[in-house]
C-alpha cells in the first residue's frame, strides 16, 4: 500500500455563508498501513449531508466537534476493506463506515457495520442509513402520526424528506410535501404517494398550503426552517407534533436574520395550541434502535412500499461542490459521491 496515495480533501478555512472551493483543500499522502487490530479501508460511496456544514464552523453544533483546519472532511462512507488486521474482518468485506472525504481510512473496526452481499450498498448512506434512521425515530417517536390525520414535509423530496413521507402514508396518514420545482412535487405525487405536493418557488405558498390542509396540520417534520416554518406555524393543529432534525435553510446565515422578531409568535403558538416541538440528535438512537430500523426499512424497501432515489455523483473531487448544491435545495434525492468501482 505504500506506493498508493491517499487523496485527502479538507477544509482549507471557515466559511462564512455558502462554502465556496477556496474554503477546501485537496491533498495526498502515502495510504496508511494498518496496525494490529485494524482494517484499511478504501471509499466507494461518501454521503453528502446538510450538517456537514455545520461542522465547517469554529464552534461545532454540540453534537459533534468542528473539523480542524488542515484536518478531512467527516462523513459517512460505504468502504471496502482492502487489508485487514482484525479478526472480525476479511479483506473484500464491505461495510458502512466513518471514512471521511478520503480514498482510504484506518479503522479499529469498532465504528463497522458489515453491510454482506448488498445489491445497492449505496442505500446504506441513504433510505437504510443515517437519513432514513432519522426519519423513522423522528417521525415514528415524536411525529406519531395517526391514520387520518395531515402530515407536513418540506425538502419533501430530499434524503430526510422522502422517508418521511412515505413512512407518513404507511401509518394512514394524510401527507402533504413541499419542494423546489415543480419535477420534485412531481415525483413526490406519482412516485412516492404523497397525496399533495406545493412549489415553494411558487407564489402564494401560505394561500396553497392552507387550502391543501383544510383540516390544518397535526405533524410537521422540521428540517428547513425559514419561510416555510413561519408559514406552516398558523396551520398547526392543537396537540401538534414538530419533530425539528435541522434547519437548513439557515446554515449559511452569517448573520441574524432580518424582519420582526418571530419568537413571541411561536411562543405564543407552542402554548395556545399546545405544540410539542422537540429537537433530536439522531446520533442519540443508534445503540437500541439502528438494527430494528434496518430491519423494518429492508422490508418496505423490499416490498416497493418505500422507494429510494439518488442523487449520484462521481468523483471525489467533485465532493465540495455536491454539497454546496445540497445546502442550496438543488440535490434530487439522497446525494451520494461514487468515489471508487
Amino acid at each position: 500500500m505504500a506506493t498508493l496515495t491517499n487523496r485527502r480533501i479538507t477544509l482549507a478555512a471557515r466559511p462564512e455563508g455558502l462554502p465556496e472551493p477556496r474554503h477546501f483543500g485537496l491533498d495526498t499522502q502515502p495510504v496508511p498501513e494498518p496496525a494490529e487490530g485494524q482494517v484499511l479501508l478504501q471509499t466507494l460511496y461518501l454521503s453528502i449531508d446538510p450538517y456537514m456544514r455545520n461542522l465547517m464552523d469554529p464552534i461545532g453544533p454540540g453534537y459533534a466537534s468542528p473539523v480542524e483546519i488542515g484536518a478531512p472532511m467527516v462523513g459517512g462512507t460505504v468502504s471496502r476493506v482492502v487489508a485487514s488486521r482484525n479478526a472480525q474482518f476479511r479483506t473484500g468485506d464491505l461495510v458502512l463506515a466513518n471514512a471521511g472525504w478520503q480514498d482510504y481510512a484506518l479503522s479499529d473496526g469498532s465504528d463497522l457495520l458489515a453491510l454482506g452481499d448488498a445489491a445497492q450498498p449505496s442505500q446504506s448512506l441513504g433510505g437504510l442509513g443515517m437519513p432514513g434512521f432519522t426519519a423513522y425515530v423522528g417521525l415514528l417517536d415524536i411525529g406519531q402520526p395517526k391514520p387520518g390525520e395531515t402530515v407536513v414535509v418540506a425538502a419533501a423530496t430530499g434524503a430526510v424528506g422522502a422517508i418521511v413521507g412515505q413512512i407518513a402514508k404507511l401509518k394512514g396518514a394524510r401527507v402533504v410535501g413541499i419542494a423546489s420545482g415543480a419535477d420534485k412535487c412531481r415525483h413526490a405525487v406519482e412516485e412516492l404517494g404523497f397525496d399533495a405536493c406545493l412549489d415553494r418557488r411558487a407564489p402564494d405558498l401560505a394561500a396553497r398550503l392552507a387550502a391543501a390542509c383544510p383540516q390544518g396540520i397535526d405533524v410537521y417534520f422540521e428540517n428547513v426552517g425559514g419561510e416555510v416554518f413561519d408559514t406552516v406555524l398558523p396551520l398547526l393543529n392543537l396537540h401538534a407534533r414538530v419533530p425539528v432534525c435541522g434547519f437548513i435553510a439557515h446554515y449559511n446565515d452569517s448573520a441574524p436574520a432580518p424582519g420582526p422578531d418571530r419568537l413571541p409568535r411561536l411562543t405564543a403558538t407552542l402554548l395556545q395550541k399546545r405544540v410539542r416541538m422537540q429537537g433530536f440528535i439522531i446520533l442519540d438512537h443508534y445503540g437500541e434502535r439502528f438494527d430494528t430500523f434496518r430491519r423494518e426499512m429492508a422490508g418496505w424497501i423490499a416490498q416497493g412500499q418505500v422507494r429510494l432515489r439518488e442523487d449520484m455523483v462521481d468523483g471525489l473531487e467533485n465532493a465540495p461542490q455536491a454539497l454546496r448544491r445540497v445546502l442550496q435545495g438543488q440535490n434530487f434525492g439522497k446525494t451520494v459521491v461514487r468515489v471508487a468501482e
